[in-house]
Protein backbone atom coordinates (compact mmCIF):
# COMPACT_ATOMS: atom_id res chain seq x y z
CA UNK A 1 0.00 0.00 0.00
CA UNK A 2 1.27 3.70 -0.78
CA UNK A 3 2.26 5.69 1.94
CA UNK A 4 3.44 9.56 1.80
CA UNK A 5 6.09 11.41 3.62
CA UNK A 6 4.74 15.01 5.38
CA UNK A 7 7.72 17.31 5.93
CA UNK A 8 7.04 20.99 8.22
CA UNK A 9 10.25 22.96 8.24
CA UNK A 10 9.36 25.63 11.10
CA UNK A 11 11.50 28.33 12.90
CA UNK A 12 11.75 26.49 15.96
CA UNK A 13 10.91 22.51 14.71
CA UNK A 14 10.71 19.87 12.22
CA UNK A 15 7.73 18.32 12.38
CA UNK A 16 7.23 15.06 10.22
CA UNK A 17 4.53 12.39 9.93
CA UNK A 18 3.98 9.35 7.23
CA UNK A 19 0.67 8.30 6.68
CA UNK A 20 -1.31 5.44 4.37
CA UNK A 21 -3.57 7.17 1.25
CA UNK A 22 -6.86 6.44 3.85
CA UNK A 23 -5.30 8.85 6.46
CA UNK A 24 -3.91 6.49 8.95
CA UNK A 25 -0.94 7.65 10.85
CA UNK A 26 2.08 5.20 10.42
CA UNK A 27 4.52 7.26 12.81
CA UNK A 28 5.09 10.78 13.56
CA UNK A 29 8.43 12.74 14.92
CA UNK A 30 9.34 16.37 16.18
CA UNK A 31 13.09 17.39 16.43
CA UNK A 32 14.57 20.90 16.87
CA UNK A 33 15.13 22.89 13.83
CA UNK A 34 18.28 23.91 15.31
CA UNK A 35 18.62 27.43 12.80
CA UNK A 36 21.89 28.77 13.72
CA UNK A 37 23.66 25.55 12.45
CA UNK A 38 22.43 26.97 8.93
CA UNK A 39 20.34 26.01 5.85
CA UNK A 40 22.24 22.86 4.75
CA UNK A 41 22.57 21.18 8.24
CA UNK A 42 18.61 21.87 8.60
CA UNK A 43 17.88 20.15 5.78
CA UNK A 44 20.26 17.00 6.67
CA UNK A 45 18.50 16.96 9.66
CA UNK A 46 15.35 16.85 8.36
CA UNK A 47 16.16 14.37 5.71
CA UNK A 48 17.90 12.37 8.02
CA UNK A 49 14.57 12.31 10.35
CA UNK A 50 12.52 11.11 7.45
CA UNK A 51 14.39 8.36 6.03
CA UNK A 52 14.44 6.69 9.52
CA UNK A 53 10.72 7.76 10.04
CA UNK A 54 10.27 5.98 6.96
CA UNK A 55 12.36 2.89 7.53
CA UNK A 56 10.01 2.42 11.23
CA UNK A 57 7.15 2.47 9.72
CA UNK A 58 4.94 -0.59 8.72
CA UNK A 59 7.11 -2.29 5.91
CA UNK A 60 3.96 -3.15 3.50
CA UNK A 61 3.35 0.90 3.08
CA UNK A 62 5.66 1.79 0.15
CA UNK A 63 7.11 5.56 0.06
CA UNK A 64 4.87 7.04 -2.97
CA UNK A 65 5.65 10.72 -2.43
CA UNK A 66 6.74 13.76 0.07
CA UNK A 67 5.15 16.39 0.65
CA UNK A 68 7.04 19.45 2.38
CA UNK A 69 6.16 22.84 3.94
CA UNK A 70 7.85 25.40 4.88
CA UNK A 71 8.74 29.13 6.38
CA UNK A 72 9.35 31.83 3.78
CA UNK A 73 8.37 31.50 -0.22
CA UNK A 74 10.34 28.61 -1.84
CA UNK A 75 11.43 28.73 -5.27
CA UNK A 76 13.56 26.54 -7.60
CA UNK A 77 16.74 28.13 -5.89
CA UNK A 78 16.08 28.66 -2.36
CA UNK A 79 13.67 29.69 0.43
CA UNK A 80 13.01 33.39 0.01
CA UNK A 81 11.30 35.32 3.17
CA UNK A 82 12.53 32.86 5.29
CA UNK A 83 15.75 34.78 7.30
CA UNK A 84 14.81 32.57 10.55
CA UNK A 85 17.01 29.87 9.02
CA UNK A 86 20.57 31.62 7.94
CA UNK A 87 21.44 29.80 4.36
CA UNK A 88 17.64 28.51 4.09
CA UNK A 89 17.51 31.31 0.86
CA UNK A 90 20.08 29.22 -0.63
CA UNK A 91 18.75 25.35 0.14
CA UNK A 92 17.00 24.23 -2.91
CA UNK A 93 14.21 21.94 -1.37
CA UNK A 94 12.50 19.96 -3.95
CA UNK A 95 15.48 18.97 -5.59
CA UNK A 96 17.48 18.12 -2.51
CA UNK A 97 14.48 15.70 -1.07
CA UNK A 98 13.62 14.38 -4.88
CA UNK A 99 17.52 13.61 -4.94
CA UNK A 100 17.46 12.15 -1.18
CA UNK A 101 13.76 9.85 -1.61
CA UNK A 102 13.76 9.53 -4.85
CA UNK A 103 10.02 9.93 -5.27
CA UNK A 104 7.59 13.13 -6.38
CA UNK A 105 7.80 15.88 -4.20
CA UNK A 106 5.69 19.23 -3.81
CA UNK A 107 6.70 21.65 -1.52
CA UNK A 108 4.67 25.01 -0.57
CA UNK A 109 4.61 27.45 2.14
CA UNK A 110 3.85 26.26 5.71
CA UNK A 111 0.96 29.05 5.99
CA UNK A 112 -0.48 27.86 2.53
CA UNK A 113 0.00 24.40 3.40
CA UNK A 114 -1.87 24.82 6.78
CA UNK A 115 -4.95 26.55 4.69
CA UNK A 116 -5.12 23.19 2.84
CA UNK A 117 -5.93 21.29 5.34
CA UNK A 118 -8.10 23.52 6.90
CA UNK A 119 -10.10 24.31 3.92
CA UNK A 120 -10.35 20.74 3.23
CA UNK A 121 -11.01 18.70 6.58
CA UNK A 122 -11.10 21.65 8.66
CA UNK A 123 -12.15 24.99 10.48
CA UNK A 124 -12.80 26.53 6.56
CA UNK A 125 -14.22 23.68 5.03
CA UNK A 126 -17.41 24.75 2.83
CA UNK A 127 -16.09 28.92 3.79
CA UNK A 128 -15.87 30.72 0.80
CA UNK A 129 -13.97 32.58 0.74
CA UNK A 130 -11.91 32.30 3.87
CA UNK A 131 -8.80 33.06 5.46
CA UNK A 132 -5.97 31.41 7.46
CA UNK A 133 -4.18 33.04 10.28
CA UNK A 134 -0.96 32.20 11.47
CA UNK A 135 -0.13 33.71 14.81
CA UNK A 136 3.70 31.36 15.71
CA UNK A 137 7.01 32.32 15.41
CA UNK A 138 6.39 34.64 12.62
CA UNK A 139 3.37 36.29 11.06
CA UNK A 140 1.42 35.42 7.38
CA UNK A 141 -2.05 34.79 6.02
CA UNK A 142 -3.30 32.93 3.52
CA UNK A 143 -6.41 33.68 1.43
CA UNK A 144 -9.04 30.54 0.33
CA UNK A 145 -11.29 31.17 -2.88
CA UNK A 146 -13.46 28.35 -3.68
CA UNK A 147 -11.05 26.00 -2.03
CA UNK A 148 -8.37 27.01 -3.18
CA UNK A 149 -4.88 28.94 -1.52
CA UNK A 150 -4.18 32.19 -3.45
CA UNK A 151 -0.84 31.61 -4.33
CA UNK A 152 0.18 35.14 -5.97
CA UNK A 153 2.32 35.90 -8.65
CA UNK A 154 5.39 35.03 -6.61
CA UNK A 155 3.81 32.91 -4.53
CA UNK A 156 3.95 35.29 -1.68
CA UNK A 157 0.16 36.13 -1.26
CA UNK A 158 -0.53 36.53 1.97
CA UNK A 159 2.72 37.97 3.69
CA UNK A 160 1.67 40.52 6.06
CA UNK A 161 4.09 40.27 8.51
CA UNK A 162 6.09 42.85 5.78
CA UNK A 163 3.46 44.91 6.17
CA UNK A 164 3.93 48.29 6.52
CA UNK A 165 3.08 49.81 10.28
CA UNK A 166 3.26 53.63 9.75
CA UNK A 167 2.75 56.01 7.31
CA UNK A 168 6.08 56.98 7.43
CA UNK A 169 7.25 53.87 6.63
CA UNK A 170 6.04 54.46 3.29
CA UNK A 171 8.94 54.71 0.72
CA UNK A 172 11.24 52.84 3.05
CA UNK A 173 13.22 49.77 1.35
CA UNK A 174 12.68 46.22 3.57
CA UNK A 175 15.61 45.93 5.49
CA UNK A 176 15.63 49.71 6.34
CA UNK A 177 12.20 49.75 7.85
CA UNK A 178 10.19 47.69 10.84
CA UNK A 179 7.59 45.20 9.78
CA UNK A 180 4.56 44.15 11.62
CA UNK A 181 6.04 41.06 12.34
CA UNK A 182 8.69 42.31 14.28
CA UNK A 183 6.11 43.28 16.92
CA UNK A 184 3.49 40.83 15.76
CA UNK A 185 4.95 36.82 16.41
CA UNK A 186 5.97 35.00 18.63
CA UNK A 187 9.63 36.04 17.71
CA UNK A 188 8.61 39.72 18.56
CA UNK A 189 7.39 39.15 21.95
CA UNK A 190 9.94 36.77 22.92
CA UNK A 191 12.15 39.66 21.80
CA UNK A 192 10.58 42.35 23.83
CA UNK A 193 10.08 39.97 26.94
CA UNK A 194 13.55 39.04 27.21
CA UNK A 195 14.51 42.61 26.68
CA UNK A 196 11.88 43.65 29.87
CA UNK A 197 13.99 40.95 31.81
CA UNK A 198 16.92 40.78 30.73
CA UNK A 199 16.64 37.24 29.99
CA UNK A 200 16.20 35.36 26.89
CA UNK A 201 12.40 34.48 27.30
CA UNK A 202 10.32 32.54 24.82
CA UNK A 203 6.60 34.21 24.13
CA UNK A 204 5.06 30.94 25.79
CA UNK A 205 6.82 32.60 29.00
CA UNK A 206 5.37 36.23 28.29
CA UNK A 207 1.72 34.89 27.95
CA UNK A 208 2.89 32.65 31.32
CA UNK A 209 4.02 35.01 33.19
CA UNK A 210 0.95 37.79 32.10
CA UNK A 211 -1.30 36.08 34.23
CA UNK A 212 0.31 37.63 37.51
CA UNK A 213 2.81 39.84 35.91
CA UNK A 214 0.91 43.57 34.21
CA UNK A 215 3.89 44.66 32.57
CA UNK A 216 4.14 41.20 30.59
CA UNK A 217 -0.15 41.13 30.25
CA UNK A 218 0.39 44.79 28.26
CA UNK A 219 2.98 43.43 26.35
CA UNK A 220 0.43 40.77 25.05
CA UNK A 221 -2.54 43.30 24.73
CA UNK A 222 0.21 45.80 22.48
CA UNK A 223 0.59 42.70 20.15
CA UNK A 224 -2.88 42.38 20.00
CA UNK A 225 -3.58 46.28 19.44
CA UNK A 226 -0.90 46.34 16.73
CA UNK A 227 -2.60 43.42 15.26
CA UNK A 228 -5.83 44.12 14.79
CA UNK A 229 -5.69 47.07 12.40
CA UNK A 230 -4.14 44.72 9.92
CA UNK A 231 -6.79 41.74 10.38
CA UNK A 232 -9.68 44.01 10.17
CA UNK A 233 -8.14 46.30 6.77
CA UNK A 234 -7.36 42.80 5.37
CA UNK A 235 -10.99 41.16 6.20
CA UNK A 236 -12.56 44.30 4.70
CA UNK A 237 -10.66 43.81 1.21
CA UNK A 238 -11.77 39.95 1.26
CA UNK A 239 -15.18 39.86 3.02
CA UNK A 240 -14.33 36.25 3.72
CA UNK A 241 -17.22 33.85 5.68
CA UNK A 242 -14.82 32.75 8.34
CA UNK A 243 -11.38 33.46 9.81
CA UNK A 244 -9.56 30.58 11.28
CA UNK A 245 -6.43 31.52 13.58
CA UNK A 246 -3.57 28.49 14.36
CA UNK A 247 0.44 28.76 14.99
CA UNK A 248 1.85 28.31 18.77
CA UNK A 249 0.35 31.86 20.32
CA UNK A 250 -3.47 30.28 20.18
CA UNK A 251 -2.16 28.19 22.72
CA UNK A 252 -3.47 31.10 24.75
CA UNK A 253 -6.42 31.54 22.29
CA UNK A 254 -8.75 32.67 25.66
CA UNK A 255 -6.62 35.91 25.49
CA UNK A 256 -6.60 36.76 22.11
CA UNK A 257 -10.29 35.53 20.66
CA UNK A 258 -12.21 38.86 22.84
CA UNK A 259 -10.44 41.59 21.57
CA UNK A 260 -10.21 40.01 17.92
CA UNK A 261 -13.66 39.42 18.01
CA UNK A 262 -14.79 43.19 19.00
CA UNK A 263 -11.82 44.63 16.69
CA UNK A 264 -13.94 42.62 13.68
CA UNK A 265 -17.62 43.30 14.82
CA UNK A 266 -16.89 47.02 15.62
CA UNK A 267 -14.85 47.79 12.16
CA UNK A 268 -16.10 45.34 9.47
CA UNK A 269 -19.28 46.12 7.36
CA UNK A 270 -20.01 42.62 7.49
CA UNK A 271 -17.98 40.58 10.27
CA UNK A 272 -16.88 36.96 10.05
CA UNK A 273 -17.12 34.22 12.00
CA UNK A 274 -13.39 33.85 14.16
CA UNK A 275 -12.83 30.21 14.86
CA UNK A 276 -9.77 28.37 16.50
CA UNK A 277 -8.37 26.41 13.61
CA UNK A 278 -9.34 22.52 13.44
CA UNK A 279 -5.46 21.76 13.72
CA UNK A 280 -4.41 24.19 15.78
CA UNK A 281 -0.60 23.26 15.88
CA UNK A 282 -0.47 20.53 13.12
CA UNK A 283 -2.26 22.27 9.73
CA UNK A 284 1.09 22.78 7.67
CA UNK A 285 2.26 19.23 8.34
CA UNK A 286 -1.23 18.34 7.33
CA UNK A 287 -1.02 20.69 4.29
CA UNK A 288 2.58 18.89 3.67
CA UNK A 289 1.00 15.27 3.70
CA UNK A 290 -1.73 16.71 1.90
CA UNK A 291 0.38 17.80 -0.63
CA UNK A 292 2.14 14.80 -1.07
CA UNK A 293 -0.71 13.12 -1.57
CA UNK A 294 -1.08 15.01 -4.75
CA UNK A 295 2.60 14.81 -5.70
CA UNK A 296 1.73 10.58 -5.81
CA UNK A 297 -1.24 11.27 -8.21
CA UNK A 298 -3.90 10.45 -5.17
CA UNK A 299 -5.70 12.05 -2.29
CA UNK A 300 -5.88 11.31 1.48
CA UNK A 301 -9.79 10.13 2.36
CA UNK A 302 -10.15 12.24 5.09
CA UNK A 303 -7.44 13.80 7.55
CA UNK A 304 -4.84 12.19 8.94
CA UNK A 305 -5.92 10.70 12.77
CA UNK A 306 -3.11 11.89 14.80
CA UNK A 307 -4.78 13.00 17.95
CA UNK A 308 -4.87 17.06 17.92
CA UNK A 309 -4.06 18.90 21.38
CA UNK A 310 -6.31 21.31 22.07
CA UNK A 311 -4.87 25.08 23.61
CA UNK A 312 -4.38 25.26 26.81
CA UNK A 313 -6.78 27.44 29.06
CA UNK A 314 -4.57 30.76 29.22
CA UNK A 315 -6.25 33.94 29.95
Amino acid sequence: MGAVLGMDFGGTKIALAVCALDGRCLARHVLATSPDDGGDAVLGRGIAAGQALIAGAEPRHKLAAVGVSTIGVPRQDGVKLAPAIPGWDHVALARSITAAFGVPVRVATDVKAAATAEARWGALAGSDPAIYVNLGTGLAVAIVVRGRVLEGAHGASGEIGYNLVAPGDVGSEIGARPMLEDTVSGMGLAARGSRFLGRLVTAGDVFDAAEADPEMDAMIGTLIADFAPHLVNLVIAVDPARVAVGGGMVRSWGRLQGPLERALKSGVPFPPELVLAAYPFDAPLVGALALGAEAAGARLARGPDFPQHKPEARR
